[in-house]
């Protein structure tokens, strides 16, 4: 039994701030003002200046890609392309790989102020095929040796440029599929290994991983639920499929269906393809909706019917109208309460939307990580959308109409970072949120989101003890200096985090059974 004594945050319904908590068994089993009696011979914890709240959850993580774009090279800090092309050159004999994958290219955030080309990239690799992916997640360059290896299969594909190796849209998704398959398995699972430690530093105590990025057979799918269910020291994991195709993950009894690529509306504003209803600035471009409304309320409605709860990918303002119109008619052709159902990123919404998702209780998973951030800087913004760039990311207008919002990272897009998070959508000018809101936002509503409420994601009584202590509390620290808050330390069930240790295989097997 565990007593913690000092700034308790709770994340509950009002917010509660305790002097005490009780732990025992891995439970919660008193929080309040006072110490009853019976609780007093426990060891006792003292807090200080330091915060006991729940346990973060990531809303939105790619985790199969984090992990490998993780173990990988990283080139998102570069500030030059010729930076970029010297790290290539030093990686390249270092990976024993068959293929090479570097992630976090920007046009934006190195001095030359344009992506990488086919060429530059065979000038340090010419004998490997390498993969670059942009810090989007939504663009890749390829060298010429990859391309060589899938120009037949993608030559007629939209977003296909042999020029310059640039590959977007189906094009960029069939190169990331092949990407994807060739890692070998093992080397996959020894990767989300690390990927989960890592995340555990960050006090995480839940991740939404949307799966299923080109492995034969979906195998990817199987392995991050075999691996999600095969953990032993408490850090939790639910999976999102990433198809249409309702079959597939009914067949694996799966209960959550949706996410990005094949289920992504539209691209993104780092390649001008977010879908938009009026053009971007200065050109007569309105981006891509990859579905027709038919197809995409026909994927809702058979989702909706099987009791899936539903994620849809939907940056641009065309695309968001295209996913509240869509799940609003799935809700009309089969009314369900409490479906949880929820639009990923958001960052443009119509007031049709906005009031859909109000009346429908459709939630939303954001990313404030994408404010002010240096590979997509709002000066880009500013130039690409003009007026509308002001109405990106309206945190606050979503909150007071009553739609539930949670943090995510869309790994490896950006760097799960929830202090981060919090910092930015509380200084996000007139959409800012307070503190108390965004610190929910990345505990209580993502646990909320993948209906995990009742056991997790706030400290109440008879909820498991997933916790992190945090060097300061949130709620005494000035906002603008909120991402100068660290994590002291994760316990799960109780316990301090433990790293994995057991074999990958065996992790699977166990999750198999």
């Amino acid at each position: 039994m565990r007593v913690y004594e000092g700034n308790i945050l709770t994340c509950d319904a009002q917010d509660h701030v305790y002097k005490y908590l009780v732990e025992e068994g891995g439970r919660i089993v008193h929080v309040g003002n006072e110490l009853p009696a019976k609780y007093a011979s426990g060891t006792h914890v003292k807090l200080g200046n330091r915060a006991l709240i729940p346990a973060f959850g990531d809303s939105h993580i790619h985790f199969a890609s984090f992990a490998t774009f993780h173990a990988g090279l990283n080139v998102s800090d570069a500030r030059s392309n010729v930076e970029i092309l010297n790290m290539i050159r030093e990686f390249v004999p270092k990976c024993d790989d068959k293929l090479v994958i570097a992630f976090g290219a920007s046009n934006h955030s190195v001095a030359e102020k344009k992506f990488l080309t086919r060429q530059e990239l065979d000038s340090v690799c010419p004998d490997k095929p390498l993969f670059m992916i942009k810090y989007d997640g939504h663009t890749c360059v390829v060298n010429t040796k990859l391309l060589n290896i899938l120009k037949d299969k993608v030559k007629d594909l939209r977003g296909y440029h042999e020029d310059t190796g640039e590959m977007n849209q189906e094009a960029f998704f069939k190169f990331s599929d092949y990407v994807s398959s060739s890692i070998p398995p093992v080397k996959l699972l020894r990767n989300m290994q690390v990927a989960a430690d890592y995340l555990a530093e960050k006090g995480f105590g839940m991740i939404h991983s949307v799966s299923g990025v080109g492995y034969t057979m979906d195998l990817d799918v199987d392995m991050e639920n075999w691996f999600a269910k095969g953990l032993n020291n408490g850090l939790q994991m639910r999976v999102y499929f990433q198809t249409m195709d309702v079959q597939k993950a009914k067949w694996r009894k799966m209960i959550r269906i949706g996410g990005c690529f094949d289920s992504a509306l539209d691209g993104c504003f780092g390649s001008a393809d977010a879908a938009m209803l009026e053009p971007y600035e200065r050109t007569d471009n309105k981006g891509v909706l990859y579905y027709d409304q038919e197809k995409v309320n026909e994927f809702c409605k058979k989702a909706n019917r099987e009791g899936m709860q539903i994620e849809i990918h939907a940056i641009g303002d065309a695309a968001f109208q295209q996913a509240t119109r869509t799940l609003k008619a799935a809700l009309d052709d089969y009314p369900r309460k409490n479906h949880r159902h929820t639009i990923i990123h958001a960052c443009l919404p119509t007031e049709e939307g906005i009031q859909i998702c109000k009346d429908y209780e459709i939630a939303l998973a954001i990313q404030s990580a994408f404010i002010d951030w240096p590979n997509e800087p709002n000066e880009y913004l500013e130039s690409l959308l003009g007026d509308r760039a002001a109405k990106l990311n309206p945190f606050k207008t979503y909150a007071d109409n009553g739609i539930i919002q949670a943090l995510g990272s869309d790994g490896p897009c950006t760097d799960p970072e929830p202090m981060v998070w919090i910092h930015k959508a509380c200084n996000n000018g007139a959409e800012s949120l307070t503190v108390q809101q965004a610190l929910k936002m990345a505990t209580y509503n993502t646990y909320w989101m993948s209906f995990d409420e009742q056991e997790r994601g706030s400290l109440e009584v008879g909820k498991i003890a997933d916790m992190a202590i945090l060097s300061r509390s949130p709620y005494e620290t000035d906002v603008t200096r909120l991402d100068t808050i660290r994590v002291e330390q994760l316990l799960l069930q109780g316990e301090p985090y433990r790293k994995i240790s057991q074999n990958p295989i065996a992790q699977v097997l166990r999750g198999m059974k």
